[in-house]
C-alpha cells in the first residue's frame, strides 16, 4: 500500500543506542501512538479494533494495520479513514554512535475533505509534532 501513496514528510532521530534496543522500544510504544478507539470510530478509520499483538504482521490498533515487519529493522503501519489513506514506514539503521531511527509518512487526502483535514493535519504542525514526540519517546526510553 505504501508504494502508491504519495510522500509527506520524513523524520529521523540518532539514538544512541544498539539496535535491538531500540526496535524493543519502538514496539512498545506504538500501541501509545495509535488514535484512541472512540477517536478512530469519529474518523471512520479502518481497522476499529485492536488485533493482536504489534509488531505481529496483520496486528490492528485503532487507525493502523501492521502491513509489514522486518523485526529490528523496519514496521510498516498503515490504514485509511473517511478523510485519508495512509502509511507510516518505521526503518532503524544502525550507525557507528547508535541507530538511526526513521519516519517516513506517505498520505493521499481525496477530495475537498481531504484537503481540508490535510491542512488541519500537516500543514498546522500537528502531524510532525506527534512523530517527533513519538520519536523522541523511543530515544528516551531506549536510553533508560
Amino acid at each position: 500500500m505504501e508504494n502508491d501513496l504519495p510522500f509527506v514528510d520524513e523524520h529521523r532521530l540518532l539514538v544512541p543506542a544498539p539496535a535491538p534496543v531500540v526496535w524493543r522500544h519502538l514496539t512498545a510504544q506504538i500501541p501509545r501512538f495509535a488514535s484512541s478507539g472512540s477517536f478512530a470510530r469519529l474518523l471512520g478509520a479502518q481497522p476499529q479494533a485492536v488485533w493482536g499483538t504489534p509488531p505481529e504482521q496483520g496486528a490492528t490498533l485503532p487507525g493502523f494495520k501492521v502491513a509489514q515487519v522486518v523485526p529490528g529493522h523496519r514496521l510498516v503501519l498503515t490504514g485509511r479513514h473517511r478523510f485519508s489513506r495512509y502509511a507510516l514506514i518505521l526503518t532503524l539503521t544502525e550507525q557507528p554512535d547508535g541507530t538511526m531511527l526513521l519516519a517516513r509518512t506517505q498520505a493521499e487526502f481525496p477530495g475537498f475533505s481531504g484537503g481540508v483535514y490535510r491542512q488541519l493535519v500537516i500543514g498546522s504542525g500537528i502531524h510532525a509534532s506527534v512523530v517527533a514526540r513519538l520519536l523522541r519517546r523511543i530515544s528516551q526510553a531506549a536510553q533508560g
